[in-house]
């Protein structure tokens, strides 16, 4: 995600600036809309030193699901709202989170509710997080609906424990194997090479071919480093663009493999934050629309926005959702048979505990395919090297025999 600088007018006629995360310029203004806020300004943070240094500190999930789980404990002991902000406060060392929540606290003093005050610093506490707490207070069992945020932000930090550990080694092992293949190509080629050249040898193809791009790479190193930052810099701001999101985002889906384990993870991210919202008590179309920022695919997105239109025109969301095209047949026949039995929340949770159970067999299959395959990948190239270095050696010993 990005970081944006926005200026926004408040619901109490200050306007003020702040620096928010979003996946994109046109999403976040719309949140920020939805919130109520009249949006004058977003552009993009490229420097982060100076205008609100201090919300810089966002919150890892880990920290967010340690923060809620004090929280509710207080809430659940009977302690009046500004009491648990204050001993929050007390009991926290001394950084970003706790200079907010003396500002949160010095909100509910003033007259704000909880859901009102956290509503001010979204750079901490996400939209869908504020507009749950909002429908709890409207519904008086705000620490039940903490309590399912909790277990939602469990599961969601589950998987993506689970994601990055089965990234972890194919990470570490790829970019060793590129560490020693460089390392082979800018210093060991080109010593074999000054020897070659001493012996006047009639070299092998192999490794001619080696040696010139050995050659190549010494002699362009520095451009060749240029237009590898120059592509990452450029492809980056393309990301950046509406059409080169939804374009890249696209492709990602007709990846073979990765296409489904990226459509399935944003089904069951979606599913779950749309179960947990509407078991917060707020409406289907508020609740679908806050849950589209979890896809993280602008094409799935757009997808969701019409889908959303449909329910509001009432479209039930099972129809809705077939007509958006990504939604396997399983998935729309469990929400048909939730919304008929009316039993929706539960039966959205189940489609994402089946969808999370998908991901993990894909994951562990990707792990157990992927790592043979680099090693045997790595291995052969820095077997060819060595072979295209060694032959010529073995032809010298030969030809002094």
């Amino acid at each position: 995600m990005a970081s944006f600088i926005c200026k926004i007018g408040t619901a109490d006629g200050r306007i003020v600036e702040r620096i928010i995360d979003s996946a994109s310029r046109d999403l976040l203004r719309q949140h920020l809309e939805e919130q109520g806020f009249f949006v004058f300004s977003v552009r993009r943070q490229i420097f982060s030193p100076g205008l609100g240094k201090r919300y810089q500190g966002k919150l890892t999930g880990e920290r967010f699901l340690t923060f809620n789980q004090e929280l509710l404990v207080l809430i659940r002991s009977g302690l009046p709202i500004l009491q648990v902000i204050e001993t929050l406060i007390e009991q926290m060392e001394n950084g970003a989170l706790r200079d907010v929540l003396r500002e949160i606290r010095d909100e509910i003093k003033s007259g704000s509710s909880l859901s009102d005050a956290f509503n001010k610093h979204p750079h901490f506490f996400p939209h869908l997080y504020v507009a749950s707490i909002r429908a709890g207070e409207k519904t008086g069992d705000l620490p039940q609906t903490i309590g399912r945020f909790i277990e939602y932000q469990k599961r969601v930090e589950a998987i993506r424990a689970r994601i990055r550990s089965a990234s972890f080694y194919p990470i570490i092992l790829t970019s060793l194997a590129s560490v020693v293949l460089f390392f082979m190509l800018i210093y060991v080629v080109p010593s074999f090479t000054q020897i070659f050249t001493d012996a006047n040898l009639q070299l092998p193809l192999l490794t001619r071919m080696l040696i010139a791009v050995a050659e190549g790479l010494t002699t362009f190193l520095p451009l060749v480093i240029l237009a590898g930052v120059l592509l990452v810099l450029g492809f980056q701001r393309f990301l950046r663009t509406n059409s080169g999101r939804l374009l890249v985002d696209r492709l990602l889906l007709k990846l073979p493999f990765f296409g489904v384990l990226l459509r399935d993870y944003a089904i069951s991210s979606f599913m779950r934050t749309l179960g947990t919202t509407l078991a917060s008590g707020t409406p289907l179309v508020p609740a679908m629309s806050m849950s589209r920022g979890t896809l993280n695919n602008r094409r799935l997105e757009v997808e969701m926005v019409a889908a959303v239109q449909r329910v509001e025109e009432g479209t039930s969301l099972s129809q809705s959702l077939m007509r958006a095209e990504f939604f396997p047949p399983i998935a729309l026949r469990m929400v048909a048979v939730g919304e008929a039995t009316g039993a929706l929340t539960e039966m959205l949770g189940d489609i994402a505990n089946f969808y999370e159970a998908e991901v993990e067999k894909r994951l562990v299959r990707l792990t157990t395919m992927i790592e043979p395959i680099l090693m045997l990948v790595m291995g052969l190239m820095i077997g060819l090297i060595v072979v295209a270095m060694y032959v010529p050696i073995f032809q010298m010993g030969q030809a002094v025999n």
